[in-house]
């Protein structure tokens, strides 16, 4: 398939009988056999699964049957979401043979909308990690630079979009784990608002933060996945029971036209100091007066709890972590070690061999902040700055509609980097899991390149449940700038 042929515009062609699906599924698994040996983006491959599917919506098409409208477009699955086609292992040799009974809720209303999904994505191990270099099977290499990292823990859908090895994939966002491998592979990543998309279905690392979101070339097609996969789920008691927005209709350009003027964006200090690479920063400001030109209004807002958003969140999300995945022991969930000396060493050594060293390391630092004696000091006082975290955010957006930012504070950095010093890379998410903290959503577009050639993106932050301001305010930059269709070396130079 062609690196930048649209979502919308793939159904829009199968959905007329003007192409079928099942060729644009082969021309999807082909592309991904060509490149992914180089790019290690998948973990699986799915193709009778999505050859079937694909035949599928080919006959409602010579039926005249009505087709959703994801008719066709091939889609790839961050492999920590549950499907019953392939493995889902999480990145895990914990669960390397892992065959889940049942289908997220998400790949679901994919598959109900005719979407077409042709594998599981790399990860780090359980959405553990900023870089993808914690998986247990391979490691994912950005498109852009083959030396460097695409971002975690989606960067394996990351790369197959940025590649273009599908236009549309699936992520889940703890902490920025849509949005920074987005900016560094030079794509679109959306965190919805939490609850807005259900859970049910994803192997959870954080409860109360994780959000499955879209993976995209573009804003529009980030919209049109978005509004699929969107809304109250039964099986999910945090979803909530609120309109979804035609979020594609919301993205039309005579509406834009009098948004911008109307678009006041905060710009937060606390954002724009120490830490932040001068290429990063000058590429977010010249965003930034784009966004002028355009009509809108450029607002200096506070957030004066961000220095505290990486301890809060690494204790609350470490916390959860460590009672999530008490269920992976060899004897409820998970690889069991061959020849356990007693029922001690069954548990000790089954966890020991399938869990990977930074899976470990969270664990036991949410182990000992919930523990006795450390709870009040740590946890509960976590919570409570999460909480200060939150009135930032609802102060701000009674001065603007929505918040621009720095996606990383650096473009993509090399392979092997960041392996041997963990704040380092926990740093990487330090403009994103503010987000994740205070529930809202949050989407990165790109906004340039460093001289070395590598993506930078622009995160734009709205109020609970504002994804459809979100997006206009990310497709009024998009309609202005090319950056989203430039092609990273690998895809170009398979074309």
């Amino acid at each position: 398939m062609s690196t930048r042929e649209t979502a919308i515009d793939l159904a829009a062609q199968v959905a007329s009988g003007r192409r079928r699906a099942l060729d644009v599924c082969r021309e999807a698994l082909a592309w991904a056999e060509r490149l992914d040996p180089q790019l290690g983006a998948f973990l699986e491959l799915t193709p009778a699964h999505a050859e079937q599917q694909a035949a599928r919506v080919d006959g409602d098409v010579a039926a005249g049957r009505p087709v959703g409208p994801l008719a066709g477009v091939p889609i790839a699955i961050k492999d920590v979401i549950c499907t019953t086609f392939g493995r889902t292992t999480c990145g895990s040799k914990i669960l390397a043979g892992y065959h889940s009974p049942f289908d997220a809720t998400a790949v679901c209303r994919i598959e109900a909308a005719g979407g077409v999904i042709i594998g599981k994505t790399n990860l780090d191990e359980f959405a553990m990690g900023s870089s993808t270099e914690n998986s247990s099977f391979r490691v994912t290499r950005n498109p852009w630079d083959s030396e460097r990292v695409p971002g975690g823990s989606s960067g394996g859908s990351a790369a197959a979009v940025a590649a273009g090895i599908v236009p549309l994939a699936l992520g889940s966002d703890t902490g920025g784990s849509i949005r920074q491998p987005a900016a560094l592979c030079g794509i679109v990543g959306l965190k919805p608002t939490y609850g807005r998309v259900s859970r049910w279905g994803l192997v959870a690392y954080g409860s109360s933060l994780d959000q499955i979101g879209p993976l995209a070339a573009n804003v529009a097609d980030a919209a049109l996945l978005l509004g699929v996969i969107a809304g109250k789920d039964p099986h999910d008691s945090t979803s909530v029971d609120q309109p979804v927005d035609d979020y594609v209709a919301g993205l039309e350009d005579v509406r834009l036209s009098d948004y911008a003027h109307e678009l006041r964006i905060g710009a937060p200090q606390e954002y724009f100091g120490q830490g932040l690479d001068p290429q990063v920063r000058a590429a977010v400001e010249a965003a930034l007066r784009v966004y002028e030109s355009l009509g809108a209004r450029r607002v200096a807002v506070s957030l004066p709890h961000s220095p505290y958003c990486v301890a809060a969140y690494y204790l609350v999300a470490t916390a959860e972590c460590s009672s999530n995945l008490a269920r992976f022991d060899g004897v409820h969930y998970g690889r069991r070690t061959t020849r356990p000396r007693d029922i001690y060493d069954l548990y000790a050594s089954s966890r020991a061999e399938g869990f990977g060293p930074e899976v470990k390391r969270r664990i036991m630092l949410g182990t000992f902040a919930l523990s006795a004696g450390y709870y009040d000091a740590y946890y509960d006082k976590a919570l409570r700055v999460r909480r200060l975290i939150q009135r930032d955010f609802d102060r701000a957006f009674e001065q603007v509609d929505v918040i621009a930012c720095p996606t990383s504070p650096t473009p993509a950095f090399r392979l092997g980097e960041k392996t041997q010093d963990p704040l380092q890379m926990y740093l990487a998410d330090v403009y994103t899991i503010a987000a994740n903290l205070a529930g809202i959503p949050g989407i990165s577009i790109p906004c340039g390149f460093s001289p070395g050639g590598l993506p930078i993106g622009l995160q734009l932050l709205g109020p609970l449940f504002g994804e459809k301001r979100l997006l206009q305010a990310a497709r009024l930059y998009e309609h202005a700038t090319d950056w989203h269709t430039r092609a990273p070396p690998l895809a170009a130079a398979q074309a």
